[in-house]
């Protein structure tokens, strides 16, 4: 026990050391007191403390402010409040302790981090929603507290493996919902990737594992290839006097295992699974940009470019900072090659994203489009819609990836996400412009609002008095700030016609000498098909609704449709019964087929119709049944990201006795007898029932999909394969069912 002491202790100021050490901007004896100082209360206040994994707590807050310093590139603060940034929350310390301690900034700063408790409505709201607006707020105080948060987010998923599966689904459907995408829109590329990863490898173990075990077994020829590559342009940059570093590198596991599967295609399929990365010192007498473009010139002398591969991030530079110019060559063994060129800036920026450059202080500089993004969250935060999850929704839609850049009339560039339409361009001008247009001038041709926008379009927006937002605008449009607006002028008219129609209703009752009462709106509600008292006053004051007829409903007698409700409301709360739920030792739910007129505890999700063998997570419904989704279902990545509390996690037992809808794909060459050899296989040699088959020829090829009944994975992972040895079949693959 003793020498375990002694081993964490080492451990811990072995920490403590690298992070003083390896201090980017740790100059005086002043910023590394500070940093012991905020150790010494950290490891007090966690004093006993321990993670899952069975480490002393105090080793995370150590592990996020390495990440913060030398990942991130931050400086001392926030490096002391990385090292608190628990201690709030977990421990008797208060944020006026902190800012005793430490000063008003730094309280400032651990105040934001320190996550929000407490109670909220569960029946609209998402707790995991809810904490993820207020975390966001704090982007009005302090842009380092988003940066701290990924750094924790980080650390907690490099360690996940301690933590039970329904957990770790949870963590990393809400790392690849909101974390990576918020690492990639600050720039932070090398986090983002990571997070991407890890994410990945605690949503499908085995897909991880098998392209991880797949780049490994090519390291070698890689590294021939690299360097077969390099050496032609390694000799050509230093002639003509460049100072760089040349390395090549694998794409991420994410991206490859992304492309394979948006693609269809195997890994031996994809060309591009690494890419050369050039570094050079740019010479302070020639523009970067000018010299990225000579680099490119040296290059395509020796390997000929393909065209509609090259990405110039120099000229006009991603919204999230980022800086090169991108080709793709065809190297001399015949096989395409990625380039990347980059000056030492643009390459500190790729990988720590604005935290590089950030200046808190410095008002003169010009705004960055970091800058224009903060405005436009606080613009959103500033009227929060009462339902979190649509708030996440939302939010989600501004971490773009892919942007356009459109010009307004004077020239000026505005950035938007890809898919914009007129409409999200005239609400990023200004909310009144938005909410007053008619239709807009695309390159000085008339288009209508819903008019999708592409790189270089100049846009004119043209607007009238009368006009007010339609609920039409919010399905067309795409931005936060245009959806924002729209929903909010709609409330605002809603609420007057609300009122309008209250006002009309107290004035037809009382004609009949009777006043607004809950047994009389009651009555109304039905017969006017309104749920509740608002929408009845709001289709009174729009006019959809005629009170005419007021008299002769409220003298009806309603008694059997109050005896009508009574019997559905029994009905509704009478528990389900023979629901037993199974579970194993680790407390993962087992899925059993269940046989006649026995119940199940679970019902299989149609938006991505699991069968047996795939990756699932359960869901607890309102009704307490258990919804089973497939893992890489949109809808479940979802859930994980707002909802963490109502996953359970689950497996299957052996499934051979019920038979499960699944769709796939196929296409080859249009050979005489191919579609009878398909169907032979599936029903004669693997004895696999078909619901429906589509396939079609045209030009010597075909392609289609068969809908057919499985037992599980294995039996649809064998089918697959006798499939695809068949002459004339090219390629086959599982695809979604749609009911």
């Amino acid at each position: 026990m003793l020498e375990k002491v002694i081993t964490e202790d080492h451990k811990i100021n072995s920490l403590l050391e690298q992070l003083i050490t390896n201090c980017l901007y740790c100059k005086s004896a002043k910023d590394e007191k500070l940093i012991r100082k905020a150790f010494k209360m950290a490891n007090e206040a966690h004093k006993g403390m321990r993670r899952k994994s069975g480490d002393p707590y105090i080793i995370h807050p150590l592990e996020v402010a390495i990440i913060v310093n030398d990942e991130i590139g931050l400086g001392v603060t926030s490096t002391v409040c990385a090292i608190l940034h628990d201690v709030v929350e977990d421990t008797d310390l208060t944020i006026e302790d902190i800012e005793n301690a430490f000063g008003e900034k730094t309280a400032s700063i651990i105040d934001g981090l320190t996550k929000i408790s407490g109670v909220f409505d569960k029946e609209s709201n998402s707790l995991q929603a809810e904490n993820f607006r207020k975390m966001l707020l704090t982007l009005s105080d302090d842009v380092r507290v988003i940066f701290i948060k990924l750094a924790d987010r980080l650390h907690n998923m490099r360690t996940l493996g301690s933590l039970p599966r329904n957990k770790q689904i949870k963590i990393a459907g809400e790392t690849i919902y909101l974390y990576a995408p918020l690492a990639h829109r600050l720039g932070l590329h090398a986090i983002k990737s990571e997070l991407e990863d890890l994410s990945l490898k605690y949503r499908y173990p085995d897909v991880y594992n098998e392209i991880a075990e797949k780049i490994k077994l090519t390291e070698e020829r890689r590294l021939h290839l690299i360097n077969h590559f390099s050496l032609p342009i390694i000799d050509a940059l230093e002639t003509t006097g460049f100072s760089f570093n040349i390395s090549g590198r694998p794409k991420s596991i994410y991206s490859i295992w992304q492309k394979m599967h948006q693609k269809k295609v195997t890994f031996e399929e994809i060309y591009d699974i690494f890419a050369i990365r050039i570094v050079f010192d740019s010479k302070e007498d020639i523009p970067e940009k000018t010299q990225c473009w000579n680099i490119y010139s040296i290059i395509t002398d020796i390997y000929a470019p393909k065209p509609e591969r090259i990405r110039d991030w120099v000229s006009t530079p991603k919204a999230n900072g980022y800086e090169a110019l991108h080709t793709t060559v065809m190297g001399s063994n015949g096989k395409w090659m990625e380039v990347q060129i980059r000056s030492r800036r643009m390459d500190a920026i790729a990988e720590r994203g604005f935290a590089a450059h950030w200046k808190y202080k410095d008002k003169s500089s010009p705004e960055s489009e970091l800058d224009k993004w903060i405005k436009k969250i606080r613009e959103t935060l500033e009227t929060p819609s009462s339902d979190a999850m649509e708030f996440l929704d939302d939010f989600k839609l501004n971490l773009f990836s892919l942007e356009i850049m459109v010009f307004t009339p004077k020239g000026h560039i505005i950035t938007l996400p890809k898919g914009s339409t007129a409409l999200d361009f005239a609400y990023d001008i200004h909310t009144q412009i938005g909410n007053k247009a008619i239709g807009a001038k695309v390159n000085l041709r008339l288009v209508p609002l819903s008019h999708i926008l592409t790189s270089g379009d100049q846009v004119e927006i043209l607007s009238s008095d009368v006009q007010k937002p339609t609920l039409e605008w919010y399905q067309f449009a795409t931005t936060v700030k245009a959806k924002t607006a729209i929903k909010n002028a709609l409330k605002a008219e809603t609420k007057n016609r609300t009122e309008v129609g209250k006002q009309i209703l107290i004035e037809k009752l009382k004609e009949i000498n009777l006043t607004p009462s809950s047994r009389i709106l009651k009555k109304l509600g039905p017969a006017y098909d309104s749920t509740h008292k608002d929408e009845l006053y709001s289709k009174i004051g729009s006019g959809i609704i005629n009170l005419d007829g007021l008299k002769e409903i409220l003298s009806k007698n309603t008694k059997n449709k109050w005896v009508r409700v009574w019997d559905l409301s029994v009905g509704r709360s009478q528990k389900k019964s023979g629901q037993k739920e199974e579970y194993d030792s680790r407390g993962t739910l087992i899925l059993r087929e269940t046989m006649d007129n026995e119940k199940s505890n679970y019902s299989l999700a149609k938006c991505c119709s699991p069968i047996p063998g795939d990756e699932v997570v359960a869901v607890r419904q309102e009704n307490d049944m258990l919804l089973v989704h497939r893992t890489d279902c949109q809808t479940a990545v979802k859930i994980m990201s707002s909802q963490g509390n109502k996953l359970v996690a689950a497996k299957w037992t052996q499934h051979k006795v019920l038979s499960y809808l699944a769709k796939i794909q196929l296409n080859g060459w249009d050979r005489f007898g191919v579609y009878n050899l398909i169907t032979n296989t599936i029903t004669k040699e693997l004895n696999i029932s078909m619901r429906t088959i589509n396939l079609h020829g045209h030009d010597g090829i075909f392609n289609g999909t068969i809908d057919l009944y499985v037992h599980n994975t294995s039996d649809l992972n064998n089918l697959i394969l006798n499939l695809m040895k068949l002459k004339g079949v090219d390629s086959v693959h599982r695809v979604e069912v749609k009911e």
